[in-house]
């Protein structure tokens, strides 16, 4: 079932417009690209949860950060990456539906004070 829901899930954000998104198998890693920043994403199965790993830098000698997460089903952790001032965030999701981890592919969002970012969204 989980399986056929992440199916209509990729699907739907292919027929949408929207990001695509991937599913993740425990220990393959997933190659994420938010302008200046690169990373990987990958989770491990544990005994409270898929424990979750991203890891990104600005470039091969920038000092990487990494973030750690245990999801259960149904939540999700959201990676934003800042950018000049009056530039939207580049985010990505990373969502545990079931026994599927989905990780969606990085976009544009709108900020808080109503700027739109996302390419071909209404204007203002």
């Amino acid at each position: 079932m989980t399986r056929l829901f992440t199916a209509c899930l990729l699907t739907g954000f292919a027929l949408t417009g929207a990001s695509v998104a991937a599913a993740l198998e425990p220990g393959s890693g997933h190659n994420v690209h938010l302008a200046a920043v690169d990373g990987v994403v990958y989770y491990t199965v544990e005994p409270d949860g898929y424990r979750v790993v991203a890891t990104l830098a600005s470039g091969a000698d920038a000092l990487p950060i990494r973030v750690i997460s245990t999801l259960v089903p149904g939540q999700r952790l959201l990676i934003s990456v800042p950018r000049s001032v009056g530039q939207p965030s580049i985010d990505f999701e990373i969502l545990r539906n079931g026994d599927a981890l989905v990780v969606s592919d990085p976009a544009a969002t709108v900020d808080l004070v109503g700027e739109v970012s996302a390419p071909g969204a209404l204007e203002k």
